[in-house]
Parts: structure tokens; C-alpha cells; sequence
């Protein structure tokens, strides 16, 4: 036992190899969508790190332990990469006793909760401040009506696409104002304080949505909404007027008082027996996770729904194709708004609707200039549900199926 504490740190490190080789594919695949963001956060955490008071261990270990019980339960690939990440923190922590609270954050921006929250709010989001904008603007402007992000104005239609959200300048200016808060850090050799952080962090997310705001107002009044060159300079231009520059004008008021502390060596048991708890829930967690997951997609469907008359397209989606509509059963990951507007169509507007006494999603959407009517919903033991969240904490706590039911049709169908 005198041996293995007195090589704990090369243990450390050799366990980290070990669960991240066995994990490749995850790693790889996480790599893959998120580089920048990752090694952004890497290079914050070896520049930004300095040494605090507060103890990290147990708030890392219990957040991993809280991803992996998620991902062991619902086979959760994005979030066990983000309790490898978590871990990996873990680890620098204990072996150099630095943290870097700017760095962690940077490592949630750029994890798929992040992404999957904001993918799930994109609809929302738009179609909110496409109705600032309405109300801004339907003084100055012959504006007939607003149908979600459709503007009518002297009959004519003028949409409001994903592309003129300015949604990519969202992350941009979070690691910007990143960047600032540590090289402030650095500069006065002192800390930012968490509430300072979230401050901060509050501010550049209000400024993300005002540069938004007047994106799309300038982008209407110059009848701009198609991707070219003048659209791009008009978000390039926004967000450098309304996020970059409010931020360097902010960051003088953010000034960092908390003294780097000198922390006492903490023991080598205190070091090494939260790092093997960890190391033994990832490893329990990637053995399950290499499984491959029943989904029971069909199971106790509707009889209305002809079975027979439908195809798999892989094991998580099942589509049948009839004159009137088209269906989709799917697992719940599979968000409709992402994936219609991934295969090229224009998401105007999504609102809830009652059905049979039960709520349910209902989309208007247009493609090549023919507009589509989507209905969608969750099931589980023959009850509809609108959220994921819920339907995510029943299947997470007591393993019912839950599948997702998509109806498409030309015509309106409710």
C-alpha cells in the first residue's frame, strides 16, 4: 500500500490512459464535434490554473458520479464523455492542486448538454425575438402580420432563417469573454470569484441576445435574409458593435480580489481513494455503455399505426409511409425540429396544441415553397408527454420505454 501511494501520481495517469483507451470511440467521437471548444478549455485550465481554497474533490467526484449513474441508465455516450472530461479535471486538481473555474465552464459550453440545450430552445428563441423585433418595428414598417419567424410586409414574405439567429456567435462570445476573465486573472495575479463568473457569464449572454435583436432588424430592413456576403458582414459587424466591444468596456468593472491561496498538502489516502471510486464508476459505466441498448420502439404502439406497411431506418428510428402522412417512431433523442431542419427544411413556427385532451407539438414548416403540418409527441404506457426532461427522469428512474411518435402531412391534420 506505501508503493502505491508513493507512486500515485503515475497511477493516476495510467488509469486515465486506460479508461480513455477503452473508450476511444466516445473520445474520438467527441473530438471530433467539439476540438476547438476542447482544447480551448485545456489551454484555460494550464494558463488559468491557480490554486484555491475551495476543495474540488467532492463536487468533481460527485458530478461524475451523478453523469455516470445517468449515462449507466440511459446509455448515455455524450454525457459519460463529459464525465471522462470531468474526470480528467479531477485528476489535474489533485496532482497540481490548481483549478480553474473560467476553464470548467468552458468544458459544459462545449459538452452536448449545452449543445442538446440549445438546439432544443433554437424554435423558442427565434420565434421570440422575431416578436421583439415585430413590435419594434410594426410602427415604422408596413408589416401586415407575423406568422412565428415569417415577417409579411407589403405581401410580401421575408423569413427569418437559423442562419440569421447569429446562434454560432453565441459560443464565440462566451470563449471571448472567457479569454478576458483569465488574462484579467493572470494580469492582477488574483482570482474572480464564482459569483463574479456568473456575472459575467449573465452579461455576455444578455448582450448575445440584443446583438441578435438588431441583427435581424437591420437584416429586414435591408431585406437581407438569404446567406451572402452583405448578411455575414451584418453579423460579423453586430457582433463586434453589440458583444465584443460592450465586453472589453465591461471588463474594467470585473476585477478579480480573491488571493491565490497556499493550500497544505492534503493526504495521500484523501488523493487516492476518491480517484479509485471514480476510476471504478467509469470503468462499471463504459462496460455498460459498450452494450448494445434494447429500445422496444414498437411496442404496444397504436393498432391505428400499420406496422406492415413500415421500414427500419436503424435500430433507433422506424418509419412507415402512407398517401395521407408520413410517420416517424423514434427513440427520444430525436428532436423533430433538428432533424426537419437538417434535412432542409424552414422551421416557422411551433407551438403546443390539445389532442384528445393530451398536449401535444405541432409545426409549421415549408420547403420549396410548400408548407408541411408536423404533429409530435413522447409515449409512455399509452400516456402523451411534450417534454424530455420528464420523459427522460421516468425512463431514468424506473426503465419504462419511451418512444417518440412524428406525424408529417401537407394538409393540416388537427
Amino acid at each position: 500500500m506505501k508503493l502505491l501511494f508513493q507512486y500515485k501520481n503515475a497511477i493516476a495517469i495510467l488509469i486515465l490512459i486506460c479508461l480513455l483507451v477503452l473508450n476511444s470511440t466516445i473520445v474520438l467521437s467527441g473530438l471530433d464535434s467539439n476540438l476547438f471548444g476542447i482544447v480551448f478549455s485545456i489551454v484555460l485550465f494550464l494558463i488559468g490554473g491557480r490554486k484555491t481554497s475551495f476543495n474540488m474533490n467532492y463536487p468533481l467526484l460527485g458530478l461524475i458520479i451523478l453523469l455516470e449513474f445517468i449515462s449507466y441508465r440511459l446509455h448515455t455516450k455524450s454525457l459519460h464523455f463529459l464525465a471522462l472530461s470531468l474526470f480528467a479535471c479531477f485528476l489535474y486538481y489533485n496532482l497540481t492542486r490548481k483549478f480553474s473555474f473560467i476553464a470548467f465552464i468552458c468544458i459544459f459550453l462545449f459538452s452536448s448538454i449545452f449543445n442538446t440545450f440549445f438546439d432544443y430552445l433554437t424554435v423558442e428563441i427565434k420565434q421570440t425575438l422575431c416578436y421583439g423585433v415585430y413590435l419594434t418595428l410594426k410602427n415604422f414598417l408596413p408589416i401586415t402580420k407575423i406568422e412565428g419567424v415569417n415577417f409579411y410586409i407589403n405581401n410580401a414574405k421575408i423569413t427569418i432563417d437559423t442562419a440569421c439567429m447569429g446562434l454560432s456567435m453565441f459560443k464565440t462570445g462566451l470563449l471571448v469573454g472567457a479569454f478576458l476573465l483569465t488574462l484579467e486573472e493572470r494580469k492582477q495575479q488574483k482570482l474572480f470569484s464564482i459569483k463574479q463568473i456568473f456575472l459575467f457569464c449573465c452579461l455576455i449572454i444578455a448582450l448575445n441576445v440584443i446583438s441578435n435583436y438588431f441583427r435581424i432588424i437591420t437584416l429586414i430592413l435591408l431585406n437581407c435574409t438569404q446567406e451572402n456576403t452583405l448578411h455575414h458582414t451584418i453579423g460579423l459587424l453586430c457582433f463586434i458593435f453589440y458583444q465584443i466591444i460592450p465586453m472589453l468596456f465591461f471588463i474594467r468593472f470585473f476585477k478579480p480580489k480573491n488571493e491565490e491561496t497556499t493550500i497544505e498538502k492534503t493526504s495521500s489516502s484523501f488523493i487516492f481513494f476518491p480517484t479509485i471510486l471514480g476510476s471504478l464508476m467509469l470503468l462499471i459505466t463504459s462496460l455498460e455503455i459498450k452494450k448494445e441498448l434494447k429500445h422496444d420502439l414498437l411496442e404496444k404502439l397504436n393498432p391505428a399505426y400499420n406496422i406492415k406497411k413500415g421500414k427500419w431506418i436503424n435500430n433507433e428510428v422506424f418509419k412507415i409511409a402512407t398517401p395521407e402522412k408520413l410517420i416517424y417512431i423514434k427513440t427520444p433523442s430525436h428532436n423533430p425540429l433538428i432533424c426537419w431542419t437538417g434535412t432542409g427544411y424552414k422551421i416557422i413556427e411551433s407551438k403546443l396544441i390539445s389532442s384528445d385532451n393530451e398536449r401535444i407539438w405541432q409545426v409549421k414548416m415549408e420547403k420549396n415553397n410548400i408548407q408541411y403540418f408536423s404533429y409530435w409527441w413522447y409515449e409512455c404506457d399509452d400516456k402523451k408527454y411534450t417534454s424530455l426532461v420528464e420523459v427522460l427522469l421516468i425512463k431514468l428512474f424506473y426503465n419504462k420505454s419511451v418512444r417518440l411518435v412524428n406525424e408529417t402531412s401537407i394538409t393540416k391534420l388537427l
